[in-house]
This record gives structure tokens, C-alpha cells and sequence, in this order.
């Protein structure tokens, strides 16, 4: 039988102190070579556990072996110079030192695929995997080939695709896209950024998700958010499109945020992963707390459609504050499971 309202993280956990600075994006290695490889091979499993111990059902890797949830994987293509670099800013929000397009961009052999394989070895639960989506990765480069953000961002949706497939064929029962420029740049998501999307999961027979959030707890997003008003209502200009997409799991903020939680009536019927997890926040949610947004979320979700979840990756969170988050997270859902099974 199908499990009513699982679990799952929205991808990034912290790494271990010994592996990265911890509490940091874009956090340099600690370790070189094969002791490197070793290493995220063993936060990769550290990762797994934590998972399993605070009851999680649908495993992610925590993104152990990537620096950063966008530009690890841009690390790998082709076309892309990484000691050339240039200030742009970053959703609107802040500025940041990018690597440049210099050409035609490609890939050349697999990015997670060996880490995928990792972790269905160690696990039979499902695995759900994130990638950057087309949008949320021509926002953190600067392009000095293509001259056009639409030109570029269906050249990443070719690569993506590629990689999706092979992440398929390893295992992953669930191919995620992070596209939290969606929440940004919402005239373009109408206009090509869905379509791009559907580009990116073209052939796919695994379950794909888009994850938009309003971003990591870090000071920018969170300054970025005051200036949002009393009602967040990006969700609404790019749902009705997304209902009618390809895309089989759209992934929310919800929980501690300002969206109105009667806009995921726009999508109804789609399956919703329910950000009940405030990322941006050291303090720990009650399984109470978790419930009662959930509940909320019932209202405009079917239950068997419900994935609750966290608001986004938690790699800047120390990592004692994540596994509390992660267990409240479960105890939540296990009071609205037994509420639904009376």
C-alpha cells in the first residue's frame, strides 16, 4: 500500500564540518583527491541515515558532493570559463562573482550519475534527486556567447535532459528541477520557462518535480522577503500554467511564509510537495506547528496528492538544527496521517 503523505526533504542538508565549512554556500573542500571522493562518499551515507533515523520516506542525497546546487553542475559542461569571471545580479536579489559563457555549452559525460548509483546501493527506499533547473541557471552565469537568456536556458534543457535520463536509468524514482528564478522572472516563466522545462524532461518515465521557493535563509532572501508586503502572490501568475504542464510534483514554500495558502487551488490535481519547514529560522518547528500547515494545505490538496516537505535546501543550518527540523517534520505528519486514518 502507498503511503499516506510522504515525506521528503527539498534537497541540501549540512555537510559535516570535516567535509566543508559548515553553515556556507559555495563552501570550499577540506579534503583533495581520493580522500575527497571517500569523503563525500561517507557524508553521502551520514546523509542517508539522518534521513532514515528521523523517518523520512522518499531519500534525497542532501547534495553532500556538490559545493552548490546550481554551479557544481555547470562546473562540468563545456563552454563555460570558470576563471573569467563577472559580478551579475542574482534574481534581483544580490550580486555575485559568476563564471562566463564563452561558447557553445555541452556535456561532455555524466555529473551525478555515479553519485546516484551511490545511493540506490544503499538504500531501497525512493530517491528523489535535484537539479538546477534551465532559468535558476542562466541567472548565475554571465553570457558572453549566446546573447539571449532564452537561447541559453534551452541549450541547458538539451544537457539536463541527458542527465535526467541517466539518473533514471541509475535508480532515482524522482528527478527533480530547483527553479526558484520561477518565483522571479514570471513573465518569461510563462512565456518559455515552463516550455523549457518540459524540454528538460522530455522521455522521462520516473515521477520529475519543480521545486520554487523563495530562496535559502540567507540574509539576502530574507531581506528580499520584507519587501514582498503582506502577501506573497507569485505563485499565482505561474500556476495555472504549471497545472497544466508536464510536470507531475510542484514543490512550495508554505509554512512561515506570506503565500496565501488558497493559491495551490490553482494547481489542483497535480501532486503538491508542501513546504512545511521554515529554512530560515533556527528555531524548531512543534510537530504541532507542522500539522496545523498541513492541515491548512489539506483544504486546497487532496491527501493522496500531499508530500509534505521543507520550504528549501538547509545546507546554511547547523547541522543539530536540520536533524530537529527533519524529526518534527515526521512527527507532524505522522498527527495528520492519524488523523486521516480514523
Amino acid at each position: 500500500m502507498k503511503k499516506l503523505l510522504p515525506t521528503s526533504t527539498a534537497g541540501s542538508l549540512p555537510k559535516p564540518c570535516w567535509l566543508a565549512e559548515p553553515e556556507a554556500l559555495w563552501s570550499p573542500w577540506k579534503l583533495q583527491g581520493e580522500e575527497l571522493l571517500h569523503g563525500k562518499q561517507d557524508a553521502l551515507r551520514l546523509s542517508l541515515q539522518q534521513q532514515q533515523l528521523a523517518g523520512i520516506d522518499i531519500i534525497s542525497d542532501g547534495e553532500q558532493t556538490r559545493q552548490h546546487f546550481v554551479t557544481t553542475f555547470i562546473e562540468h559542461l563545456s563552454g563555460v570559463d570558470f576563471a573569467n569571471r563577472q559580478t551579475v545580479r542574482i534574481r534581483n536579489r544580490y550580486d555575485a562573482s559568476v563564471p562566463t559563457v564563452v561558447g557553445p555549452v555541452s556535456r561532455q559525460k555524466p555529473v551525478f550519475v555515479q553519485d546516484a548509483r551511490f545511493l540506490r546501493q544503499h538504500t531501497t527506499q525512493p530517491i528523489k534527486w535535484a537539479l538546477p533547473g534551465p532559468m535558476t541557471m542562466i541567472d548565475t552565469l554571465y553570457d558572453n556567447h549566446y546573447q539571449s537568456r532564452e537561447k541559453l536556458a534551452w541549450e541547458f534543457a538539451k544537457i539536463l535532459n541527458q542527465e535526467a535520463k541517466e539518473l533514471e536509468a541509475a535508480g532515482v524514482d524522482i528527478i527533480q528541477f530547483d527553479e526558484p528564478a520561477f518565483n522571479v522572472f514570471l513573465d518569461e516563466v510563462n512565456d518559455w520557462g515552463i516550455a523549457c522545462l518540459e524540454r528538460a524532461i522530455e522521455g522521462l518515465k520516473c515521477e520529475t518535480a519543480v521545486h520554487i521557493c523563495y530562496g535559502y535563509g540567507i540574509k539576502a532572501n530574507t531581506d528580499w522577503k520584507k519587501t514582498l508586503g503582506t502577501e506573497w502572490r507569485q505563485y499565482e501568475q505561474i500556476l495555472p500554467k504549471l497545472q497544466k504542464s508536464n510536470i507531475d510534483i510542484i514543490s512550495l514554500e508554505c509554512h512561515n511564509s506570506r503565500v496565501p495558502l488558497e493559491l495551490l487551488s490553482l494547481i489542483r490535481g497535480k501532486k503538491v510537495m508542501v513546504g512545511a519547514i521554515d529554512v530560515a529560522t533556527d528555531i524548531i518547528e512543534t510537530p504541532e506547528q507542522v500539522a496545523d500547515t498541513l492541515r491548512q494545505a489539506l483544504q486546497y490538496v487532496d491527501a493522496d496528492k500531499l508530500y509534505p516537505c521543507t520550504n528549501c535546501g538547509m545546507a546554511p543550518l547547523p547541522r543539530h538544527i536540520a536533524g530537529a527540523k527533519l524529526n518534527a517534520l515526521t512527527a507532524g505528519v505522522q498527527i495528520v496521517r492519524n488523523e486521516l486514518l480514523r
